[in-house]
């Protein structure tokens, strides 16, 4: 699809074609480089808005190290920190220490707000102004397996228990593996230090296919 035609059928609303042009170029980047999610995103048009917010806030890690490491390290410490709330202020020193070296503080002031506004968006902080508290995003059992399931075949840091991106949204240790027993997609089972995933479908497609039908979960219907 070209900027021009997105442009023209005003996907993004009122922006100009240049914008359109810089936000496809951002999509490409966090989706198109995970065709089989994709395809599944493409038939799973009728979602949750917290499904569709926690993916979103995913894939963005996915494409992007730098907010991989802001959410799913810095964020989620503070968040068990005896003060889970951030700052500006604080966020621009950590650019400092983690962003290109090259960077004036311009630049990190910059990139500091851009951090910010996205996990605002994910509602990894709850507030957009001083002091920001770290706030849990909801997880639905379908966003969850749908990580899970792309996770298994890309290449990623971490493990399936322990990465940036479940850690990001509070999901790890007893808590995330009490969300793992309760999930249908999957039969997971840990005994001392042995875990065992029981993948109930082949991939992520199979799970797409038993779990979503005419483009609506039937894990979130069976919610509502």
């Amino acid at each position: 699809m070209g900027a021009q035609q997105a442009f023209d059928e005003y996907w993004f609303g009122a922006r100009s074609l240049a914008r359109v042009e810089v936000l496809l170029a951002n999509m490409r980047a966090r989706f198109s480089a995970f065709p089989a999610a994709l395809a599944v995103l493409h038939g799973w048009q009728h979602m949750l808005p917290e499904t569709r917010r926690v993916i979103c806030h995913w894939h963005l890690q996915l494409s992007d190290p730098l907010y991989r490491r802001f959410t799913g390290i810095y964020l989620a410490k503070r968040r068990t920190g005896t003060r889970p709330e951030v700052t500006r202020d604080l966020v621009v020193a950590w650019v400092g220490r983690h962003g290109p070296g090259h960077w004036t503080m311009t630049m990190r002031i910059q990139f500091a707000s851009k951090l910010l506004s996205a996990a605002y968006s994910a509602t990894v902080v709850t507030s957009n102004r001083d002091p920001r508290p770290i706030g849990t995003p909801r997880v639905p059992d379908e966003a969850l397996e749908y990580l899970l399931y792309l996770l298994r075949e890309t290449e990623f840091e971490g493990s399936l228990l322990d990465n940036p991106y479940l850690r990001s949204v509070g999901l790890d240790g007893a808590i995330l593996e009490e969300r793992l027993r309760g999930l249908p997609g999957l039969a997971f089972r840990r005994q001392g230090n042995l875990t065992d995933f029981g993948w109930r479908h082949q991939d992520l497609h199979a799970w797409a296919a038993a779990t979503l039908r005419d483009g609506t979960s039937r894990l979130a219907g069976a919610a509502l």
